[in-house]
Parts: structure tokens; sequence; C-alpha cells
């Protein structure tokens, strides 16, 4: 552990990212400088995933061991990247803020970015609140932005009453994770629970740290919330929040269990079976997440009940938690950000050409925009799981992790009868496409960012369906 001064150094991607906040709200106060804040936030991911690839490797406690800093941290910080800087540049050119603030919409994106760096490197009780809450506040306003829409507006309601509820649930849970160890850094909390912890205490303080995780996660029983905010809040903002704050949810689910409620190998601590639990969430979120989705007609609302199935899949690590369950979950992790954005994005061009909303008014859209429709097809595809594609070799690696440990078969058999309910949902949007006949002939092309956009997410879609070793050694060297 280093001091904090010396912990500045190592702090400087973070850093960039809070001077660009700075520069973004100081640039929307002067009017002259005003149409800059797109591209000070652009130039600061930018910048930010500099910093971050010279300090790959690293691998220290800063802050008097609040946050870790270390190559589990460093990939997830990528994927935020990535995503905050992709939906930062469709944003650009949908005509869906058109007439939003968009200084503060961009400062905004910014702020929950950094909350999501916190969430990565997240090493005690205070700092996993913190990190939550300045990602949460800032998603809260990011889901109403459109001011004068009903919609947003019912969005960003319901999303901060479900985030409290989740928060305080959370909150209570440290309080007695601190009253049980004396102490809020992880190591401190797990010494105290395997020393004189009582295991009820522990199931309580899991189920209430499940709640303030699993409602980024949209986990069930805290995906209320999930169906309405991705429906009414801006489609570039359902995309971001279907995939980057999952992400960290993630990331933070596996090092607070990996390092407060196991043993040093991984183990449950004290022999508890609280891998049970997660099994069973496992399986009633993908199953109500696929089983609902079946049922929807508007094309963000069924996105927004398979993000909550695709939860499920990866929950399915959890319940093992080895260090191949770890690999297979941020391998998943990084295809999910490549084929939801994609598909998001898809959807923003339609919204914003066609006016189409529901699956129905989709009609046609193979003859009149091709090479779109083409990368929806193989995104649905990746999306269900289906070879050559790179959703299929997720599954695959997410599903042998259990075989690997030979446990929980029947959450086996539970993901592939859900994937093959997936498969009709996501192929209506096909059927809709080709099949069903239209009188509009006229042909319809995305903005060229946007087209970019996608056909840069929908590459690596079929490139790691077909050869996927690269990522996979990547990712085993850094975990």
């Amino acid at each position: 552990m280093i001091s904090n001064l010396q912990s500045i150094n190592y702090y400087i991607p973070e850093l960039i990212l809070v001077g660009s906040i700075l520069l973004a709200i100081l640039f929307d106060l002067i009017p002259p400088l005003k149409k800059w804040n797109y591209y000070i936030a652009l130039i600061g991911i930018v910048a930010t995933g500099l910093f971050l690839s010279m300090s790959f490797g690293s691998d220290k406690s800063l802050f008097m061991g609040m946050i870790a800093i270390d190559s589990f941290s460093h990939y997830f910080k990528w994927l935020f990247l990535i995503s905050t800087f992709a939906v930062l540049l469709v944003s650009h050119y949908t005509k869906e803020l058109d007439g939003t603030h968009r200084a503060e919409y961009n400062t905004l994106l910014l702020i929950v970015l950094f909350g999501l760096f916190l969430m990565s490197s997240a090493t005690n009780l205070i700092m996993v609140y913190l990190s939550i809450e300045t990602v949460s506040i800032a998603s809260y306003i990011l889901a109403g932005m459109l001011k004068g829409n009903r919609a947003s507006n019912e969005a960003s309601l319901k999303y901060v009453i479900f985030g409290a509820f989740s928060s305080g649930l959370m909150l209570y849970g440290l309080s007695w994770l601190y009253g049980i160890s004396g102490t809020t850094s992880f190591e401190g909390v797990r010494q105290a629970l395997v020393s004189n912890g009582n295991p009820l205490t522990i199931y309580m303080s899991i189920l209430m740290m499940l709640a303030g995780i699993g409602y980024k996660l949209s986990m069930v029983p805290f995906h209320f919330w999930t169906p309405d905010v991705y429906e009414g809040a801006p489609t570039p903002i359902t995309a971001f929040l279907s995939v980057a704050p999952k992400a960290a949810g993630f990331a933070i689910l596996i090092r607070f269990f990996g390092s407060v409620f196991s043993n040093s190998d991984l183990t449950p601590i004290l022999g508890l079976e609280w891998p049970v639990l997660i099994a069973i969430l496992s399986a009633a979120t993908m199953t109500l997440g696929n089983f609902v989705a079946v049922y929807q007609n508007n094309v963000k609302r069924m996105l927004a009940y398979s993000s909550i199935a695709h939860a499920g899949y990866m929950l399915m690590a959890i319940t093992v938690l080895s260090n191949t369950a770890i690999i297979s979950v941020v391998f998943y992790l990084t295809i999910y950000l490549f084929m939801n954005l994609g598909a998001f994005f898809i959807a923003i061009f339609v919204e914003n050409k066609l006016k189409a909303k529901t699956i129905e008014e989709w009609k046609g859209l193979g003859f009149r925009s091709p090479l779109v429709a083409g990368a929806m097809v193989l995104l649905l595809m990746s999306l269900t799981g289906l070879p050559p594609t790179a959703g299929f070799i997720g599954k695959v690696y997410v599903f042998s992790a259990l075989i690997e440990n030979d446990q929980f078969y029947w959450l086996l058999v539970v993901a592939i009868l859900n994937s093959v309910v997936s498969l009709f949902y996501y192929f209506r949007i096909v059927k809709s496409m080709y099949l069903v006949g239209t009188d509009e002939t006229a042909k319809v092309t995305p903005h060229p960012v946007i087209l970019g956009c996608i056909l840069v997410l929908s590459f690596p879609v079929i490139l790691l369906g077909i050869y996927w070793s690269p990522l996979i050694t990547f990712i085993q060297s850094i975990l």
C-alpha cells in the first residue's frame, strides 16, 4: 500500500477524466466556447485511454486501500471507454437528442464514466457505495434528458425510485459488514467473517449487497426498472445503460464476492452455499428475461428484456467463481459490448429515419437498407448464441465453466432451453425486415458516422466467432 501522494502517479487516467469534466462545464458557461464541449469530451476519453495504456500492468493499492489499480480493472476500464466513446459519437448525429442540452449530456456521460472507473477498482465498502451512487445519480438525469417527453420523465422517475430503494438496502448490508468487522477494507471484512462470522448474518449481508449490485445488473428481482427506463430514455442512453453499467456491476460483483465471501482459492468462506443462491437468481433472471421478451412488440423494450436474460447467462459463471469462470464472464462481456451496442445503434438509425419503434414498423428494411439489415441479422444471431458468431463462443465458455467444476448441471439445461426461446423473439425482427411486404421502396441509409460505428461493432462479432483464441489468451494473461 502506498501513500496518498504517491497514489496520484497511478491515478492519472482518472484525473484526466475529472479535468475533462471540469473543462466541459467551463466551456458550457462561456458562449463562444460552448460548441467545443463535444470535442472536449471526445478528446478527454482518448487522452484517458492513452494514459491508461501507459499504466497497463500496474498492480497497486491506492489511497490507503480504497481502490486497486490492476489488470482486472484496466480491462474493464477499456470496455467503459469504448462504449462511452461510441455512444458519445453516435449521440452527436441522432435526431432524438435535438433540442436537448447537449453540453450537459456530454458532461454527464463523462461523470458516469468516472463512476464506472471507480466501480471496477473499488476495494473498500465506502468506495463501493460512492462509486455506485456516482454512476446512478448521473444516470437518473441522463434517462430524463428529453424533458418535454413524458415517457422520458417517467423513465427517470422510476429509475430514481428503484435506485434509491436498492441503494438503501445495499447501504444497510454494508453497515452490517462494518458492524461485524469494524473495518471497511475487503480483506479486513473477509478475515472478520472467517473468524467470527455468523452464517445467518452473512447470508443477510449477501442478500442486501445483491440488491445494490443486482440493480445495476438488471437481475431478478431488481429488474423492474429496466424495461420502462430502456423504453423511455433516449436510445443512445439506453444503449449505454445496457452495456457499461452492467459490465461495471459484474466487475464489482466478481471483486466483492471473490474478496469478501470467498477464500483465497475462491471457495465460499465457512462452506456457505451462497453459490446456490446465485444459481437460483441466474435461472430466474434468464427465464424471466427471455419469456417476457417473447410478448414485447416495442424493439427497445424487447432488447431490455434481452439484456436481463444475458445478465442471467453471465451470472451462471459467478456460481462457481473459478479462474475459468471469471475469464468466461470477461470474455462474454466483451462480446456483449459489441453485439448489444451494434443492435441499439441500428435501432437508433431506424427510429431516426423511419420513426419506427415497433417490430412491425421494421418491415421491408432488408430491401431498403440491405447493409444495415444484414448487420442486424448478424448481431441478432450472436445475441441468440448461434454459430459462427462470437455470441456462440461466449456461451460455450460460460457453459464450460460449469462443466469444468462439475456443478449446477440443471442450470446448464435451463440456459440451453432459454437460448432456444430467445431465437423466437430475436428472429421476429428478421422476419419483419425480410418477409413482411411494404409499399415503401425508397432506399434509406444512416449517417456515415452511425454506419461506420455499426460496421465496426459488427466486425468483431464475426471475427471472434471464427478466431477468438488471441482474446482469450490475453484475458487469461491479465487475470
